[in-house]
């Protein structure tokens, strides 16, 4: 471990983690697919590539050249389907020699039928995170489950289901939280465990969170700091969720099972028919609330549901508001951009100006026109020219910097941590170490044990956490000698490395890219080339032994967890 500890501070600080991070060199001399139809008014693409040009000139920036095609062909996998590209799959895009190969692999993440296990399982575990948190479903006292959130979302993405739907949906869905119950319903698993706490305080919360961008609990006691926000509005949106419950049921032998129903709401004055709820000033005055949409309709203020169901006025309401339309591209754009127009993403109130005001408003108008079509949205962004760019920061664009904390002008595309779970599927991808990899519950199973080791909950009262790796001393002993990176780089057989060591048909030169193209999908420099025979001495000749080490050091370098 020493010995491998050792050549990393060498290996990596000299090599892999600043190359990628250096200014030189390289950019790609395939001119890219996404400047086709730059003529035309009528292509997405285009338009996003105007806009995002047009504040480079505002802003005197000029952009980063061009990524490598292994650079963006690595990004794309890792955030499309949530994990680096196997040496196949990156010799099969960059042996093709089409002028639309970029389209046609965009295509075939999303559609193909190889990836639509992968697709599925990457945005589930990103909208799962969202919706129930990372560590949601796992305490036997919590009615959510993680399993039936997990299902409801893979099936709506498998289908392709309009964003609308699947938010009318989770805000609107009745049933069982658990598959396998009577009146099982998966979408139920967002709020199941909100209602109930502090009168829907969660469910208010994240609702307008999630799906409007808008951070209404900041009002719950008090008038808005920075805007003309004011507590009423909180309440108000409170009251679309009085109706509402959550039912424990029984507890089984996999856990609690929940039910989410509707119900009459009789009023905090007893008079249904206009059923209210009190909330206190911070001056100690009391006032009364109905349910009123944050951009000021109201509702008919009955508690009765066979008058007026609530949660699918709000349901309605929400579908039809362009704030949801704003709130997804701006979460969209994020994800793949590293950066929304606004920081927080989740945060579009008046108080915070997007940095590209013109763009949002465009990608939320013309997501609408495409009915909501969720790869729609993930084709632009990824055929964009601001995605296709290069990491490297140059003299002309180096104050683009959203970590200095300027607005994030997307003039190179922004070097980020990769999620655990990025983390770890890229890990089974490159190393082959996971073996048969079974069905789809074991490798969920397998996956959430690994994951614990990042999961930190902050205990905020949004319920925040995080599962990032930040270098932590239990994370880092853990990618050093972990289960995963053992098997990785031990002798077991039917890993990546072991069939590298053992194919007689390659030279060493050979089998070095072929870890390099595994874990970075690159090819070694010659310097990498050299340092990896010195390796090889190091260990007294002993060629499998020398691989080891360098495949070591690959994994743990920052060039393999950063996504770039």
């Amino acid at each position: 471990m020493i010995h491998r500890i050792a050549w990393l501070a060498v290996f990596s600080c000299i090599t892999l983690s600043c190359q990628f991070l250096s200014a030189q060199t390289a950019t790609s001399q395939a001119s890219t697919t996404v400047a086709k139809k730059q003529n035309s008014n009528q292509d997405p693409i285009a338009n996003i590539n105007a806009l995002v040009e047009k504040t480079w000139d505002e802003y005197g920036l000029k952009p980063s050249p061009n990524a490598t095609d292994n650079e963006w062909v690595r990004r794309t996998f890792l955030d499309l389907i949530g994990r680096i590209p196997t040496v196949d799959e990156l010799n099969e895009f960059l042996n093709d020699k089409s002028q639309d190969k970029r389209e046609r692999l965009v295509d075939r993440l999303m559609n193909d039928d190889r990836y639509v296990e992968d697709f599925a399982r990457n945005w589930t575990t990103i909208w799962s995170n969202l919706l129930i948190g990372r560590t949601g479903g796992n305490n036997r006292n919590s009615m959510v489950s993680r399993a039936g959130m997990n299902k409801y979302l893979r099936d709506s993405f498998a289908r392709g289901k309009p964003y609308d739907k699947m938010v009318y949906e989770l805000i609107t869905a009745t049933g069982t939280a658990r598959p396998g119950s009577d009146k099982f319903n998966g979408a139920v698993n967002f709020l199941i465990d909100k209602v109930n706490e502090e009168n829907g305080a969660q469910a208010t919360a994240k609702t307008s969170q999630i799906f409007l961008g808008l951070q209404v609990q900041c009002t719950q006691c008090h008038n808005h700091p920075f805007n003309d926000w004011k507590q009423q509005k909180y309440w108000e949106m409170n009251a679309f969720f009085r109706q509402t419950r959550a039912l424990r049921l029984r507890q089984s032998d996999q856990g609690l099972i929940g039910e989410l129903v509707d119900q009459d709401f009789a009023g905090e004055s007893r008079k249904p028919k206009n059923a209210d709820l009190f909330y206190e000033l911070r001056n100690g005055l009391v006032k009364v609330a109905f349910p009123v949409f944050v951009d000021g309709t109201a509702i008919n203020p009955s508690g009765y549901l066979d008058e007026v169901n609530r949660r699918k006025e709000l349901g309605k309401m929400i579908v039809k508001s362009p704030y949801m339309d704003k709130a997804i591209v701006n979460r969209m754009w994020s994800h793949f951009l590293g950066y929304g127009f606004t920081k927080p993403v989740d945060d579009l109130g008046p108080h915070n100006s997007p940095s590209n005001p013109e763009l949002l408003d465009y990608l939320a108008k013309t997501f609408k026109q495409y009915r909501y079509d969720m790869r729609e949205l993930m084709r632009w962004i990824v055929l964009s020219r601001p995605y296709a760019l290069s990491s490297r920061m140059t003299s002309n664009n180096k104050k683009d910097d959203p970590l200095m904390g300027e607005p994030a002008r997307f003039s190179h595309f922004y070097l980020r941590q990769m999620r655990a779970e990025e983390l770890y599927e890229s890990l089974v991808a490159a190393t082959k170490a996971a073996g048969n990899r079974g069905s789809y519950a074991e490798q969920e199973r397998r996956k959430n044990m690994w994951l614990q080791q990042f999961s930190q909950a902050f205990g905020t009262d949004e319920g925040d956490e995080t599962t990032t790796f930040n270098g932590t001393i239990p994370q880092t002993l853990m990618m050093f000698n972990g289960d995963l990176i053992k098997n990785a780089t031990g002798k077991s057989q039917g890993t990546l490395l072991d069939d590298v060591v053992k194919d007689r048909k390659l030279s060493l030169s050979k089998k070095v890219d072929r870890l390099f193209l595994a874990g970075l999908s690159r090819r070694a420099t010659r310097t990498e080339q050299k340092l990896a025979v010195q390796l090889i001495k190091a260990r007294s000749g002993d060629v499998a032994e020398g691989l080891r080490d360098m495949w070591w050091v690959i994994l743990n370098s920052n060039e393999f967890i950063f996504n770039h």
